[in-house]
C-alpha cells in the first residue's frame, strides 16, 4: 500500500513538472513552440486633416428699408421679389411742406445776398463799417445752411436703393404714416454669400484668405458649394478654443438664402507620417512599447507617440518604415520571445485615414 502511494505521488509531481516546463517553452519559444501574433508592417501613410464645421449663410449686403424722415407714403415704385439697382427709386414721401420750407430758405438766402452784395460796394467808400459788412456775410452763410438743411429733408422723402439686390416683402401700403423707425421692405445681395462658421484653434497655421473651401446643404442633397475664405477674425473665443471664420460662395442661381445653414469641409494635408494601430501600442507606467518582429523573435521596442486618430497612432520616433510589428498577441509576448507569424494586417493605401477634429 505504501509503495502504491509512493508511485501515484511520483507520477502527480512529473505531471505537475511537466506542465511547467511546457508553459515555459511555449513562453519563451522552447519546445513547447514559439507565440502565435498577429503582424503588420508599418508604413508611411499619407495623412489628410478633416474636420466639419456647421456655418450659417448670410447675404453679401443686407439691409432693412427705413425712412430718416416721418411722413405719409405717397407712392410706392417697387414690387416684391424684385431685383433693382443701385439708386433705383422705391418710395416717395409726402413732401409738400418740406417743399415750402425750402422755398422759404431759397427766399431769405436771396435777400441776404442780395443786401451783401448791395453793402459790399458801399464797403470801399466807408459808407459800412467792416464790423456790420462781416454781419451781412454771417447771415447770408446761416441762410445757405438752412437751404441745404431744407433740400437735405427734401431727398430724404424719395427713398432709393442703397445698392443692387433683392426686394423683399412689402410692409406699408400708399397713404401708410412712418417714423424713423419703420420698416418698409428688405433688401438683399444675394449674388454671393458670406458663409460664417468656426474651426478650432488647431487650424489656425493652415487658415489663410483664399484658402478653397467646400460646403453642403440639406435642402440640395449632392450638390457642393464651392468658395474661398475672405477673413478671419482676430481673436479666439475664450472658452470653445475655437475662431471665427468667413468665407464667400458665389450664388449666381440664388440657391442659397441668408439663415440657412450649411456643413463646411476643411482639409489639411500633413503629408506622409508613420502609422501604427493602437491595438499595437502597449503601456507601462509613462512609456510606450510596441513588439517588433525580427528574425522571428519579438523585440521589444519603445517608441515616441504623436497624435491619435481613429484606431491608429502617429509614431514620431522608435520605428522604421517596413518594420512588422505585433498587432495580436502582444499580451503573450515578451521581449526575446520566439514566435510565429500566422496573419499579416494590411493598412489600406492612398489617403490614408482621415484625422477628424470636433
Amino acid at each position: 500500500m505504501t509503495s502504491y502511494f509512493r508511485f501515484v505521488t511520483l507520477l502527480a509531481a512529473l505531471a505537475l513538472a511537466g506542465c511547467g516546463d511546457d508553459s515555459t517553452g511555449q513562453s519563451r519559444g522552447g519546445w513547447g513552440g514559439a507565440v502565435k501574433v498577429v503582424t503588420q508592417r508599418v508604413e508611411m501613410q499619407p495623412l489628410i486633416d478633416e474636420i466639419e464645421a456647421l456655418g450659417t449663410a448670410r447675404a453679401n449686403e443686407s439691409i432693412e428699408i427705413q425712412p430718416r424722415i416721418s411722413s405719409l407714403i405717397e407712392r410706392i415704385y417697387f414690387e416684391e421679389g424684385q431685383l433693382v439697382n443701385e439708386g433705383d427709386l422705391l418710395i416717395d414721401l409726402e413732401n409738400s411742406e418740406i417743399v415750402a420750407g425750402l422755398a422759404v430758405a431759397k427766399a431769405a438766402l436771396s435777400e441776404s445776398r442780395s443786401l451783401y452784395d448791395r453793402s459790399k460796394s458801399l464797403a470801399d467808400t466807408q459808407a459800412i463799417s467792416a464790423s456790420n459788412l462781416e454781419q451781412l456775410l454771417a447771415q447770408v452763410k446761416v441762410d445757405e445752411a438752412q437751404v441745404q438743411a431744407a433740400q437735405a429733408r427734401l431727398d430724404n422723402t424719395s427713398i432709393r436703393a442703397p445698392f443692387r439686390g433683392r426686394i423683399g416683402l412689402r410692409r406699408v401700403s400708399p397713404g401708410s404714416y412712418v417714423t424713423s423707425s419703420t420698416v418698409i421692405t428688405t433688401l438683399d445681395d444675394v449674388s454671393e454669400i458670406k458663409l460664417d462658421f468656426s474651426v478650432p484653434e488647431t487650424f489656425l497655421r493652415v487658415l489663410s484668405a483664399g484658402m478653397a473651401i467646400s460646403a453642403e446643404s440639406l435642402v440640395y442633397p449632392g450638390r457642393v458649394f464651392t468658395g474661398t475664405v475672405q477673413s478671419i477674425d482676430t481673436r479666439l473665443d475664450p472658452v470653445s478654443r475655437s475662431v471665427r471664420v468667413r468665407a464667400v460662395l458665389p450664388n449666381p442661381d440664388t440657391a442659397l438664402k441668408p439663415g440657412m445653414f450649411l456643413t463646411v469641409d476643411l482639409q489639411r494635408d500633413r503629408g506622409d507620417v508613420l502609422l501604427a494601430p493602437e491595438q499595437a501600442i502597449v503601456p507601462e507606467g509613462s512609456m510606450q512599447f510596441v513588439y517588433v518582429v525580427n528574425g522571428g523573435v519579438a523585440e521589444k521596442r519603445p517608441v515616441l507617440l504623436g497624435q491619435r486618430i481613429p484606431g491608429f497612432v502617429i509614431i514620431e520616433s522608435g520605428l522604421k518604415p517596413g518594420e512588422a510589428i505585433i498587432t495580436e498577441g502582444t499580451h503573450k509576448v515578451s521581449d526575446s520571445v520566439a514566435v510565429e507569424v500566422i496573419g499579416q494586417d494590411t493598412v489600406s493605401a492612398g489617403s490614408g485615414p482621415p484625422l477628424t477634429d470636433s
